[in-house]
């Protein structure tokens, strides 16, 4: 076999597991919007039967330091639920997003989605890590990095 076709036939394969392997990073608005619908029809409920179906109404949960925690943690769990079973919360489905093992590209476990979300919450607490999308090419933030996940979007949000 000559060399010019072994090049054109290692070029092929290599564009086809490159395909296989390579997830454009998703835009950091969408992961925004998606988080903000996640809010809304998420967690807001879960602070509405809190509030009025647990306690006795807005000023019981205000002065709770207790009732927020527990509301956060019950939000954690529906998360983990959510994208241990599909990789996909409600708002990151409307906008054609999903979370993935950043090695193998398939859904990651319960535990580890749990954990994923309390790191997110230090990573918007203390804000470290939400400007790294920014100096990084691959647009992770802190809890992306820190737990080996990535965002991976559908072809219609793909560049």
């Amino acid at each position: 076999m000559r060399f010019r076709d072994l090049k054109k036939q290692s070029n092929k394969n290599n564009q086809t597991t490159d395909k296989k392997q390579t997830i454009n990073p998703t835009y950091y608005i969408y992961r925004i919007k998606a988080l903000i619908v996640d809010l809304f029809m998420i967690y807001m409920p879960i602070m509405y039967i809190m509030t009025y179906g647990v306690l006795d109404g807005k000023e019981a949960l205000q002065g709770s330091s207790i009732a927020p925690l527990i509301a956060t943690i019950i939000y954690g769990f529906i998360y983990a639920a959510f994208l241990s079973r599909t990789g996909q919360t409600p708002g990151k489905k409307a906008y054609e997003i999903k979370v993935v093992d950043s090695k193998t590209f398939e859904n990651i476990g319960f535990f580890r989605a749990f954990l994923r979300f309390f790191v997110f919450l230090f990573t918007v607490t203390t804000l470290i890590g939400l400007f790294l999308p920014v100096l990084r090419k691959d647009n992770k933030l802190l809890h992306d990095i820190l737990l080996s996940t990535t965002i991976k979007a559908f072809p219609s949000l793909e560049k």
